[in-house]
């Protein structure tokens, strides 16, 4: 009998959160910290949470180039990451949050 998968769906940005969250970061960061990614054909459990809730899929950038010998894939066994960047990274949540809801 052949198995049934069941397949991610494409993720897909809200283009008002993906507004919203590019201009959260470019006041927290500046603009100059701000990249946009090209697209990709990788699948993200996060889809599953855009189908319900308005949302935005963003990478926040975890290596350190200068402290660091390379920067390896999130998923290789060999990723490390630079746990500096940790709390601007929650700062960055929190602030797409707080703005979005007093706007709201």
């Amino acid at each position: 009998m052949e198995e049934k998968l069941k397949h991610y769906p494409a993720t897909v940005n809200d283009e008002g959160m993906y507004a919203h969250s590019k201009e959260v970061a470019e006041a927290m960061l500046g603009e100059a910290n701000v990249k946009v990614a090209p697209r990709s054909m990788g699948s993200e459990d996060f889809a599953f949470y855009a189908q319900r809730a308005v949302g935005a899929f963003f990478f926040i950038g975890v290596g350190n180039e200068t402290t660091m010998d390379m920067v390896r894939p999130a998923h290789s066994p060999h990723f490390v990451l630079d746990e500096d960047v940790l709390p601007i990274g929650a700062a960055f949540h929190a602030a797409v949050a707080i703005e979005y809801l007093s706007r709201s």
